[in-house]
Parts: C-alpha cells; structure tokens; sequence
C-alpha cells in the first residue's frame, strides 16, 4: 500500500502513542516517517537520506539490511517460530546463545536469564538481587542504590532504578526499597577538581549513602559503565575502582547495565572491562541482536548463580519471550558478526580514536564547552560562554534547535538537554566518520547563527 507522507501521519496520529511524547504536540506536527535503511543510512518518506549517528536507538551496531541476520531469522522461522522455556523446556536456539553469551562475557559469567528487552532485564535485576539475599538469610538486605539522571529502562522497577526526574514524577516512581546518588558528571559537579580527584569524590557518595541506609540494609549498587540517555557522562577513571573497592569492602552486589554499553561499544566486549570492574550481574539488550529483534537478559555471575543453583527453590519470574528462539537465533548471528569482522578490535583501534579525534576538533567550536567520547559514543555539551563554560537557561531548548538543524541537514543525533550525543554503527568506514563530523560541524554553524540571531549569545 503507498501511501502519501500526509496520509501516514495522519493514521499515525490517529491510532498510535509513541514512547517519551507530547501527544498532542506530536499530532500537531506529524512524525516523521523512517520508510528504509541500509547501512548507515535511513530515508523518509519524502526521500531524503539520513546519516544515522545514533544507530537507531543505541543498538543497530551493524547497520541496517545485514543478511546474516535475516537469514538466521528466516530459518529459525521456518523450523520452530517460538517456544517457551518454561515447564522445565528449551530451544537448541537459547542454548547455543546461552554458550556463547558465556564465551564473549568477563569469566565470572557461565549462566544468563534471559529476558525481552533491558527494561525487562533490569526488572529481573531487581529480583534476583533480593532473591539472592533471601538464600543468604538476609531478606532485610533489600535497598538498591543507583544514580541521579541514569537510565535503566522504563516498566516500574526500571524506571525506579534510573533516576529521571521526569519519569519519577510520573506514577508514584520510584518504588520502595531503590535510593540514588549523585552522577559522576565532572562538567556539572566536578570543576575545581581535577577529573581523578572528582573520580573517588563521586565514588564515595556510594560509601555515604550505605552508611546513611545501613550496611546490613543494602543489597546492590547498579550503574551504567557509560551513563548514556543521561547524555554520554563518560566517568573519570578513577571513579569504578573505587566504586569496586567500596563495594568489596560492604559486600554488596554489583550489577553493571551494559544494554547500552555492551558488545563493542566502548572498544571492548562490555564496559565493564574498559572500565575496569567486576559485576556480580551485567544486564544487556540491543547490541545483542544490532536491533533486529527485541532480546534482552541478565548475565548472572557466580556468587549469586552457585547460590540460586546450590540453595534450591523455584525463581518464581520469567516472561513469555525469555530465550524466544528466533531473537536467540539472530543473537547468535550477530555476536559471529562481531567476532568474524573483528569489530570491537576495529573500534578499539581504528574507529573510536578517529571518533575522539573528530571530536577533539569539534572542541574548538564557539559552542563547545566539552566534548567526551568512549569507543563509539561521543558528547558535545553547548554552553552560552565558552571562556566560563556558562550554560544556556534551559527553558531556550538550545539541544532541540541543534537537533532541529541536525534532521534538516540529514543527521540523526540526540539532544540530552543541551548535550549533543551520537552512538554511530560499529560497521561504519574512516570516510563515514568523516562525514558525520563535517555534518556535526555544520549543524553547530547553523545553530550558533540561529542563536545570535536570537540575540542568546
């Protein structure tokens, strides 16, 4: 069926509520209607082409049209379209993805539950923690502590985890029992510290906030290796060790949301690894399948897995979707893509240098007040005064009219606030990066002439 750009809008308002939206200033503008993709690239509707620097929703790593994904798809449709892993059941196709989660995961991981999506996996976080402090003994062990402006989903215990205000504004968020610190955002917090310095002063908030809730109280803290959603808040390297070693010395779970950060993200396997830390549970979604098919999970490490396994007793939690063999099956496919073309080699080496090269540059723009990268994620926070690095009143949108300058010139990059992040495909060549760079810099041009027209700086 063809249909006109006004039509598709038109039943799309009528009929469909999109995630994180304004409805009725949605329906006021019309969506904009993404008809294909193939590499790096999308087009609308109207034909435009589209560099995608945010590989989708941080998660089509390997560009759009890969057939190895669809053909591990088509086949595993064929033979056996789904079955559940309850009633003591599986699939070849969830043992096989179960193996070699294994393989590629940091060595304390040998076991993984899987689930439909990170917000579903980050949910299962919640109950296997507590789950874990009941075999121990400890059922009073229940408090969660995670950080102001993360992410880690959006069903009720995943939204409870992160720490959007916005979400927690809305629903009686968060739960019972989940606390929150302060971010490791140096640009924000941290100046007149050095970034080390500002590293242990943010990890030991951690150590405040178990003193303050009791140690015999905690059970976990959860973290993002690389706060993304929250704008690509790359930490200082000190701050995991020491987040490790407060951790250790309270003995409490450690869980590392990876949904973002893994699978070559970062220039290695998991963020955890670049970083340097050990998890008890590392949650993953996205990059597992590059997008194709929802898939999420939960890797359980050995101290909470020899525990569940030796104690006994059911884990009453799954979803219908936990190890859906066709998801398995282009998980699989994905992860061999990964290890074949040697990419989280590619983007330790070649590509995220060249990215934080690029970036290095843009950090010379009149708008720029710092720029972060980590493997292939980058940030660019716009200020009003690069000498002082004061920023914008919030209420200008500054990020939405950089945006608004981004889709007009063909570039999908987000605005969080005013910090301009991209996550690129993991498959794209030195040529592409350098294409989205000089994009980059024309849309900050557009938008520093916007604004100085406004008279806003």
């Amino acid at each position: 069926m063809t249909r006109t750009t006004q039509q598709w809008q038109a039943a799309d308002s009528a009929h469909h509520l999109h995630p994180f939206t304004d409805f009725k200033s949605l329906a006021a503008k019309g969506s904009r209607v993404i008809t294909r993709g193939e590499n790096i690239y999308l087009w609308d509707s109207e034909g435009h082409q589209i560099l995608d620097a945010m590989s989708g929703l941080w998660c089509v790593n390997l560009g759009y049209g890969r057939q190895e994904l669809i053909d591990a798809a088509t086949h595993q449709l064929k033979t056996l379209p789904f079955y559940n892993s309850f009633f003591q059941t599986t699939t070849p196709p969830a043992i096989e993805l179960a193996e070699l989660l294994a393989e590629v995961t940091p060595p304390q991981f040998k076991h993984v539950f899987f689930s439909g999506s990170g917000s579903e996996g980050n949910d299962t976080v919640v109950r296997l923690v507590r789950r874990y402090w009941d075999l121990m003994g400890k059922p009073k062990r229940d408090v969660i502590i995670s950080r102001h402006n993360a992410y880690h989903g959006s069903t009720m215990a995943g939204a409870s985890l992160g720490g959007m205000s916005g979400m927690h504004s809305q629903g009686g968020l968060p739960i019972p029992g989940i606390v929150h610190i302060q971010q490791p955002f140096w640009f924000e917090q941290g100046q007149g510290h050095t970034r080390d310095e500002f590293g242990v002063i943010a990890a030991r908030w951690l150590e405040e906030k178990i003193l303050a809730v009791g140690a015999d109280r905690v059970a976990a803290f959860i973290g993002e290796p690389v706060q993304g959603a929250g704008g690509v808040i790359v930490p200082p390297d000190t701050y995991w060790p020491e987040i490790q070693r407060i951790c250790d010395q309270y003995g409490i779970l450690l869980v590392s949301d990876e949904v973002i950060c893994g699978f070559g993200r970062t220039g290695r396997w998991f963020g955890c690894e670049t970083f340097g830390f050990r998890p008890d549970l590392m949650t993953f979604a996205k990059g597992v399948t590059s997008g194709y098919i929802p898939l999420g999970g939960v890797m359980v490490g050995d101290r909470v897995a020899r525990t569940m396994i030796d104690k006994g007793g059911e884990f009453a939690h799954g979803y219908t979707y936990s190890g859906h063999p066709v998801a398995c099956a282009v998980g699989i496919a994905s992860i061999r893509v990964l290890q074949r073309e040697g990419l989280v080699d590619r983007v330790h080496d070649e590509l995220g240098p060249h990215l934080a090269w690029h970036f290095s540059e843009l950090a010379d723009h009149p708008l720029v007040g710092e720029a972060q990268t980590c493997g292939m994620m980058g940030a660019l926070q716009l200020v009003r005064d690069k000498a002082t690095n004061a920023v914008f009143d919030p209420t200008l949108e500054v990020g939405m009219v950089c945006r608004g300058h981004c889709f007009a010139n063909g570039l999908i990059m987000r605005a969080v606030g005013d910090r301009m992040i991209v996550a690129p495909p993991l498959v794209m060549t030195i040529g592409q990066l350098d294409e989205m760079a000089a994009l980059i810099r024309r849309c900050l041009d557009l938008t520093l002439d916007a604004l100085t027209r406004r008279g806003w700086v």
